[in-house]
């Protein structure tokens, strides 16, 4: 008898399977139309992707690139949770953070027409601006920053801190909410990162 989904802590389907249907799916140019699926739920997988990107099956790290390359193409978001859908399957994995991690990106221009391209570990691109926005979390307690930017369809990448670092040094002072931020300009929006009262000398 087929199990409810009330039921389901773990699922039948595999990784294996899920590869094969995401690759007949990514035949073609572009990513798959994840957001034009809406297949039955089947459960938790037990897969998690770790706060540095790296992808876990049953326990250990996924070791092939263009595997995890896959998956990601299949990834969706709903609400707080992740998913990945076939056109008939989806499964339930755990994310410890962002589901991707920014491992570099490039600089055109300068000043208020800068534009800012992060790369993902995946192969992602994504142009921080209106449709892909940067924003940093800090710590309550510690004051420590965790900075994002959004990649696609609520899939965000948590830039790395070597990127980081990098970013600060391009960062400049600009009008936010009625108070003066320092922050980024990408794509034609200011983003802001911290309050200039607040920076340290």
């Amino acid at each position: 008898m087929a199990k409810t989904t009330s039921e389901q802590n773990t699922v039948t389907v595999s990784a294996n399977s899920l590869a094969e249907a995401a690759s007949a799916a990514s035949k073609g140019k572009g990513l798959p139309p994840v957001h034009l699926w809406n297949p039955p739920f089947c459960g938790d997988l037990d897969m998690r992707i770790a706060r540095d990107g790296t992808w876990f099956y049953e326990g250990t790290p996924i070791g092939r690139p263009a595997l995890v390359r896959l998956f990601s193409t299949i990834l969706k978001r709903e609400g707080d949770k992740y998913f990945l859908v076939t056109p008939v399957e989806k499964v339930g994995i755990t994310v410890e953070d962002a589901p991707f991690v920014a491992v570099d990106f490039r600089v055109e221009s300068e000043g208020t027409d800068q534009r800012l391209t992060f790369v993902t570990n995946v192969g992602d691109e994504a142009h921080a601006g209106p449709d892909h926005p940067l924003r940093v979390i800090r710590d309550a307690e510690t004051g420590e920053p965790a900075p994002y930017v959004m990649i696609r369809a609520g899939l965000e990448a948590l830039i790395d801190r070597k990127s980081f670092y990098r970013l600060v040094e391009l960062g400049t002072h600009a009008p936010h909410d009625g108070a003066k931020w320092f922050g980024l300009w990408s794509g034609g929006v200011f983003f802001p990162v911290i309050p200039s009262e607040e920076l340290i000398e």
